[in-house]
C-alpha cells in the first residue's frame, strides 16, 4: 500500500543526489564516522543554539581530521522535549537548526570535501504534535486510528500490561479522547509508531526516500530493535542475571525487566529487509543501526546485519562500560569475532547518551595520552569507529547544575542519575572567546571553564596535544588498508595491554594499546621480526622479544 506524502517545500536542489555520484558501495565498511550533535557544534545567528550553517562553517576542520562521514543528530522539526528525538514533522527542518535550504548547503559543502552524510532517522516513534498522532488520537475509526499502540485498560483502569518507559514510570498513557491507553517507551510525549500497520511502514521508507533523494548518504536508525512491540501485549519478565549493565542505569526500575515483549521482536528483521531493499537502490547509501538490549549483544548484531540483507552495520554499545577494563574489551571484540560473520559492527565509546569516556574511565587528568590511544584502538578494530564531538581534544564530563540542566531523563533520576547533559555541553573553538567560540549568546547549556584550556585551536596549535595525534593517526591510517577492512585475531594477552593483528593480503601489523598509567612489555614470541611505525605517532619501542609501551602508549608495527 503506498503512501502519499505530504506537501512540503520543493526539494529541487543544487546538490547532486548521491545516488547518481560515483561510489564504493562498500565505503562504509571501516570509514571513521564522526558524530555531531548540532545544538552544541556551533550557533551562528546568536540564539545560543548550534545551528546547521555551524556545522557547514566547521566542515574544514572536520575533514582535516581525517574522518569519512559525518552522523548529524536529529535537526527535523520537533517541539524539543527530547532535543529533537521527538519529531512533529519527517520533512522539513526545524527553525532552531535552519532550513531545507541550509542543509542543502551543508549537503553540498560536504560532498565537496570527500565527506558523506548521515542523518539520524528516528522512526519508533514520534512527538505528540505530530500531525499523524494528532489524527489517530482524535478517535478509533479515522484513517490513522491504527497507526500508534493503543490498547484497552484493564478492568479496573489500569495499563493493559507492566511495560516500563525507559525514562520512568508506565510505558502507558492515558489518552481521554479515545478511552484508551497508548504506548510510549520514552517520554509520553513521545508516542510509539504501530509498525504492525502496513501504512506506518510505508510512511516511514517513503521518508527516506525523500531524504535519499535529497542526497544523503545513509541514516543512523534510532532505537532501531523498538520498531515492532509483541502484538498480544504480554507483561515482560523479571530481568536475567546475565543483564547487561550498559542499556540502563540501575536507579531506573526499567532495568528490573527482561524486555522480551516491548522490543527486539523478530517482526523487525523483516521490516528491516523491506528497508534494505529501498536502500539497496541508491549505491553507495548504508544504514547503522542503535540496538540497545540485554544479552546475547553478539548474536543479535549478526542477525540485525545477516548477509547483506538487513542493517549495513550496528552500532555497539558494549564497550561503553562505567569503568575501564581490558579484560571486558578482549571478551566484547572476541565475542563479536566469533558471531559477526557476515555483518559489521560500528564500535563506539562515547555519544551523547554516556558520559564523556575520559571521565567514565578515570582518564580525565591524562586526557592528553588517552583520548588518542582510546580512539586508535576503536580504529583499529574490525568494524567502523564512530567517534563523538569533542572525544578528540579529550573533552571530560562537565558538571551541570541541577538549575542549569535540560535532560529531562536527568531531571527524573537526580541525583542518582545526573541526565546526559555533561557531555552534551557546546564544542570550545576558541580559549579567549566567550562561550568558547560556540556562541555570542548564552549558550543552551554551560561551557565549563575547564574546557577552555582544552579548545580547539590551543589544540590545532599544539603537534602534541590529542587534537594533533588523533589527526596525524587517522591520516596515517587512510595508507594502512589492512586497518580499514583486513582480517583480525586478537593476541592472547592478559593484563592491561590489548593486542591484535589485521592482515590484508601481504600486508600485516601488529597493534597494541596499553591502558594502563604504568609502562607494560608485551612478549613478541612467534610474530617474526617488526619494525615500530613511528608515523602512527604512536612510538613504543621494540625489544628482543618484546614490546615496550609507555603508560597509556600504544604501538603498531609492521610484521616482516
Amino acid at each position: 500500500m503506498s503512501v502519499t506524502p505530504l506537501i512540503h517545500p520543493s526539494t529541487d536542489a543544487a546538490t547532486v543526489p548521491a545516488a547518481d555520484r560515483p561510489v564504493d558501495p562498500e565505503w562504509w565498511r571501516g570509514a571513521v564516522i564522526y558524530q555531531i550533535y548540532p545544538r552544541s557544534f556551533l550557533d551562528t545567528n546568536g540564539d545560543g543554539v548550534g545551528d546547521l550553517d555551524g556545522v557547514t562553517r566547521k566542515l574544514d576542520a572536520i575533514a582535516d581530521l581525517g574522518v569519512d562521514a559525518i552522523w548529524i543528530s536529529p535537526f527535523f522539526k520537533s517541539p524539543m522535549e527530547d532535543f529533537g528525538y521527538d519529531v512533529s514533522d519527517y520533512r522539513d527542518v526545524d527553525p532552531l537548526f535552519g532550513d531545507l535550504d541550509a542543509f542543502r548547503r551543508l549537503l553540498a559543502e560536504a560532498h565537496a570535501r570527500g565527506l558523506r552524510v548521515l542523518i539520524d532517522l528516528v522512526v519508533s516513534h514520534t512527538s505528540h504534535q505530530h500531525a499523524w498522532f494528532q489524527e489517530s488520537r482524535a478517535d478509533r475509526s479515522n484513517p490513522k486510528a491504527d497507526w500508534y499502540v493503543w490498547a484497552d485498560p484493564t478492568p479496573t483502569g489500569n495499563p493493559p500490561n507492566n511495560w516500563l518507559s525507559l525514562f520512568g514510570g508506565s510505558a502507558w498513557e492515558w489518552e481521554p479522547h479515545r478511552r484508551q491507553y497508548y504506548l510510549h517507551n520514552f517520554l509520553k510525549t513521545q508516542p510509539d509508531l504501530n509498525f504492525h500497520n502496513p501504512e506506518v511502514q510505508d510512511a516511514v521508507l517513503d521518508t527516506a526516500k525523500f531524504w535519499l533523494d535529497l542526497g544523503v548518504d545513509g541514516f543512523r536508525l534510532d532505537v532501531v530493535n523498538f520498531y515492532f512491540h509483541d502484538a498480544l501485549l504480554r507483561d515482560n519478565p523479571p530481568a536475567r542475571a546475565d543483564a547487561s549493565p550498559l542499556t540502563v542505569q540501575r536507579s531506573n526500575p526499567y532495568a528490573m525487566q527482561d524486555h522480551l515483549y516491548d522490543k527486539h521482536r523478530p517482526e523487525n528483521l523483516v521490516f528491516l529487509e523491506r528497508f534494505r531493499t529501498l536502500l539497496d537502490a541508491y549505491p553507495g547509501a548504508t544504514t547503522v543501526g542503535e540496538m540497545g538490549i540485554d544479552r546475547d549483544v553478539a548474536t543479535a548484531t549478526e542477525a540485525y546485519t545477516l548477509a547483506d540483507r538487513r542493517l549495513h552495520q550496528v552500532y555497539s554499545f558494549e564497550l561503553m562500560t562505567p569503568t575501564l577494563s581490558a579484560d571486558h574489551i578482549r571478551q566484547v571484540v572476541r565475542g563479536m569475532e566469533a558471531e559477526v560473520r557476515t555483518g559489521w559492527v560500528s564500535w563506539a565509546v562515547s555519544n551523547h547518551d554516556f558520559a564523556r569516556i575520559v571521565s567514565r574511565w578515570g582518564l580525565a587528568d591524562r586526557a592528553r595520552d588517552a583520548a588518542p590511544l582510546l580512539i586508535a584502538l576503536l580504529a583499529s578494530l574490525r568494524g567502523s569507529p564512530c567517534l563523538y564531538q569533542g572525544e578528540e581534544l579529550g573533552l571530560t564530563e562537565a558538571e551541570i547544575a541541577f538549575d542549569d540542566l535540560q535532560d529531562p531523563y536527568g531531571r527524573a533520576f537526580w541525583p542518582e542519575f545526573k541526565g546526559r547533559d555533561g557531555c552534551r555541553t557546546p564544542y570550545p573553538w576558541r580559549h579567549d572567546q566567550p562561550h568558547g567560540g560556540f556562541s555570542q549568546a548564552r549558550p543552551w547549556l554551560p561551557v565549563p571553564p575547564e574546557h577552555l584550556a582544552a579548545a580547539h585551536d590551543l589544540q590545532a596549535a599544539d603537534a602534541g596535544s590529542a587534537l594533533s595525534r588523533v589527526r596525524r593517526f587517522l591520516h596515517w591510517r587512510r595508507t594502512r588498508p589492512e586497518l580499514i577492512k583486513g582480517e583480525f585475531r586478537m593476541l592472547e594477552t592478559d593484563g592491561p595491554v590489548v593486542a591484535f593483528e589485521r592482515r590484508l593480503g601481504a600486508a600485516r601489523t601488529l597493534c597494541a594499546f596499553n591502558l594502563d598509567r604504568g609502562p607494560q612489555r608485551l612478549p613478541l614470541a612467534g610474530l617474526g621480526p617488526l619494525t615500530v611505525d613511528a608515523a602512527s605517532g604512536f612510538n613504543a619501542e621494540a625489544g628482543e622479544g618484546e614490546l615496550r609501551l609507555p603508560g597509556l602508549g600504544g604501538a603498531f608495527c609492521r610484521v616482516v
